[in-house]
């Protein structure tokens, strides 16, 4: 909180108030003790941080003290509406008091047993009651360690090796994943994507469009394809906010179905967040195994596979699944508030109309503005690009002016708007219908402040092959 960080290392702020409801709250010009956080972690932190990520924070990496609601506190005492929420997971806003309350009654019975206990199942019936035609769960950690058991399960039940991606879709940041999410340094998609990333993960894979049913059904059928499995954002959050186009998910089943593949929905984001069953219930299409995490749990560590029970069960037989703390009791009591909370009335409801009103002041303003730009949004999560690309396309989310866009992120945070890098912008069942008046009414003077600045946006040229 403000009150925990003495006076005299306050960040300094100049200039007159922004926004409704901001107050006596001016433009923050620095951020010193967040530096002076930063400049020590380096010294014991990889690249000062705890996900390298968050190195690409602009103007550098900030430091926080709190968070309550939709609103986090940083080390030098300004306030932020919340739009990054932890990346994704802080769907109920920050110590939600179901959420803290369940998990304070938890702490002192003890951290992880080794062994069974009852929110494992009772946790899982909640997550099988929400999700249309689900029938089993196995609990991990992550997203990255989810979509790996689910690779290795489809693999198991198919006896095949390969499998299907869309090009721009992230599935984790393991070897086996970390390809054609974006371009290596030669614009190419084909490449790895980290140093150090076994060279035989490219040779497990298919890369195609998202969207492009044909180039699917092509990657699947193909002579020695040895497709296992075909995994899917069955919206596109990572790279544009894409909805899926008509029929496409459906015709992903289909070829499915017909192929004998296992069909995986990778919901890290989409799930819990785009409908309280997720994609499944939004578009109607019942996958083999869904990937959740993020929302999940709150903010706290889980993941999970979902789905048939017939794949599911096979760790029973010869398939490993593994880790120390699969189905923490403490982090199933947070999986248990988090559900409760968005199985109230309303709350679906609210998630579209503020993500409605998010996206059509951030339209209103750039046309305001007449300067080149696009918003997508799909439910609670909105993205907003720079450029004069169209934004229905993974091309059109590459060719956006990344740099005209993290000058606006430095300007919004100026003002008191934290929002992430690339353009994908989150909301919570914290963040009011006055909470995005605010966001709107910041980001239209934040992006008028960056053309002062200097130059506009404008396109790039990046061409995206599979």
């Amino acid at each position: 909180m403000a009150g925990s960080v003495d006076e005299n290392e306050l960040g300094t702020r100049t200039g007159p108030p922004t926004g409704p409801g901001w107050g006596a709250v001016a433009v923050i010009s620095s951020w010193p003790q967040s530096a002076v956080a930063w400049e020590r972690a380096k010294r014991s932190l990889g690249a000062g941080v705890s996900t390298g990520l968050r190195a690409s924070m602009k103007p550098h990496p900030l430091f926080f003290a709190s968070g309550s609601g939709p609103r986090i506190t940083d080390l030098d005492g300004n306030t932020y509406l919340d739009h990054v929420l932890g990346w994704g997971p802080v769907i109920l806003g920050h110590a939600h008091p179901v959420l803290d309350d369940a998990v304070i009654a938890r702490v002192p019975l003890g951290a992880t047993f080794g062994a069974g206990h009852r929110l494992e199942y009772l946790a899982a019936e909640s997550v099988l009651a929400a999700i249309p035609g689900t029938e089993r769960v196995l609990w991990s950690n992550t997203g990255s360690e989810a979509t790996q058991v689910a690779l290795r399960l489809a693999r198991a039940v198919t006896g095949r090796d390969r499998y299907v991606k869309m090009v721009g879709h992230y599935h984790g940041w393991s070897d086996s994943f970390l390809l054609g999410y974006r371009p290596d340094a030669s614009g190419s998609m084909t490449g790895a994507g980290s140093l150090g990333q076994r060279r035989g993960a490219r040779d497990e894979v298919s890369l195609v469009p998202f969207g492009d049913l044909d180039a699917a059904i092509q990657a699947a059928t193909a002579p020695g394809a040895d497709i296992a499995a075909v995994f899917v954002e069955p919206v596109l959050c990572n790279s544009g906010v894409l909805a899926p186009p008509s029929g496409y998910l459906e015709g992903l089943r289909r070829l499915c179905d017909e192929q004998g593949i296992v069909l995986v929905f990778d919901e890290v984001i989409t799930g819990f967040r785009v409908a309280h069953g997720g994609a499944v219930e939004r578009y109607g299409v019942q996958p083999d195994l869904i990937v959740l995490a993020k929302a999940l749990a709150g903010g706290y560590p889980l993941s999970a596979i979902v789905g048939r029970g017939s794949i599911i069960d096979r760790v029973a037989s010869g398939v490993v699944h593994a880790g120390t703390y699969n189905g923490n009791p403490i982090v199933l009591a947070a999986a248990m508030a988090t559900m409760s909370v968005l199985a109230e009335d309303g709350i679906y409801q609210a998630f579209e109309e503020r993500g409605s009103e998010l996206a059509d002041g951030f339209r209103a303003a750039i046309t305001a503005q007449g300067v080149q730009g696009w918003v997508n949004h799909v439910g609670p999560v909105v993205q907003c690009s720079f450029g004069s690309r169209r934004g229905d396309s993974f091309e059109g989310f590459l060719a956006a002016d990344q740099e005209f866009y993290d000058r606006v992120t430095v300007n919004l945070l100026r003002r008191g708007v934290f929002a992430l890098p690339g353009g994908r912008w989150y909301l919570s069942t914290a963040h009011t219908a006055a909470d995005v008046a605010e966001t709107v009414a910041v980001f239209a003077d934040s992006l008028s402040a960056t053309l002062a600045e200097g130059p506009g946006p404008r396109e790039l040229e990046v061409v995206a092959s599979g």
